[in-house]
């Protein structure tokens, strides 16, 4: 078999391992899992999407997901865990695209974390989704072993079915020739630019889970900072177009128009 089995999930005791799995992937205690055994199961009946990941009889991701808005187009994904090193989270959704689109639907959105690069790699890279809104402290605080008491700042990615999955190994987007650093990485701390050109660059953090840890007014540094540039650029309505290097947010903005001056008659 090449990488893990996906199946739907129906059983309290499937439900049971999965709240279980998610615990352990977010560090913390099992009456504390990120999503319980009851929620998936009133999902699962209602006729939501949840689905495991086995490597064998072992189950090593999950993912739930419910129907959001606008209604019979787009499915939500609320939380996908999967173990490292064994390709569950794309199976997840990979799996996860199969299902809404046996129902019709058109696309799917979920959140992540834009600070965490291998999050925006693989939802941007890999699977070609794109951001569509940022949402601040979206989740209130949170002291699980990944969020680390920082604020849970969120993107919302939209990933459009109709268009085909990246290929396999896809480098990403090249940078625009004449693109500019709205936020640069120096030295490992953020370096603020200005957010006035047509292509912006928004660099990342190379381990922001490391740095909650090791020093969080570093990481609080860059939250600020991609919230203050990736964020004001979505709510103007400006468009990411991938990442670039692994490292960058490669946004386009609307080119300003010129504003023509106002002749005024002297009463």
């Amino acid at each position: 078999m090449n990488g893990p089995e996906v199946r739907e999930l129906h059983g309290m005791a499937q439900f049971e391992a999965v709240s279980l799995l998610y615990a352990g992937i977010w560090g913390t205690p099992p009456e504390q899992a990120p999503m319980s055994a009851e929620v998936m199961r009133a999902l699962s009946h209602a006729g939501n999407y949840v689905a495991g990941a086995y490597d064998g009889d072992r189950l090593v991701g999950a993912s739930v997901a419910f129907f959001g808005e606008p209604l019979g187009t787009t499915m939500h994904s609320h939380i996908t865990g999967a173990l490292p090193g064994l390709g569950a989270g794309l199976a997840l959704k990979l799996h996860q695209r199969q299902w809404a689109l046996a129902r019709g639907l058109k696309r799917i959105t979920w959140t992540y974390d834009p600070l965490i690069r291998r999050n925006a790699h693989f939802n941007l890279t890999k699977l070609g989704a794109r951001p569509e809104e940022y949402l601040r402290s979206f989740y209130g605080a949170m002291d699980d072993a990944i969020n680390g008491g920082d604020e849970s700042d969120r993107v919302l990615a939209s990933w459009d079915l109709s268009a085909p999955p990246p290929a396999p190994g896809d480098p990403g987007i090249a940078r625009p020739a004449d693109s500019v650093h709205a936020v640069r990485d120096r030295d490992g701390l953020p370096e603020l630019a200005s957010l006035d050109a047509e292509f912006v660059l928004v660099d990342l953090p190379s381990d922001i889970e490391a740095l909650r840890r090791t020093d969080p007014a570093a990481a609080g540094s860059w939250r600020r900072a991609v919230r203050g540039a990736l964020g004001t650029l979505l709510d103007e309505g400006a468009q990411v177009l991938g990442l670039h290097g692994r490292r960058s947010y490669v946004i386009h903005r609307r080119p300003r128009t010129s504003i023509p001056s106002i002749t005024r008659e002297t009463p």
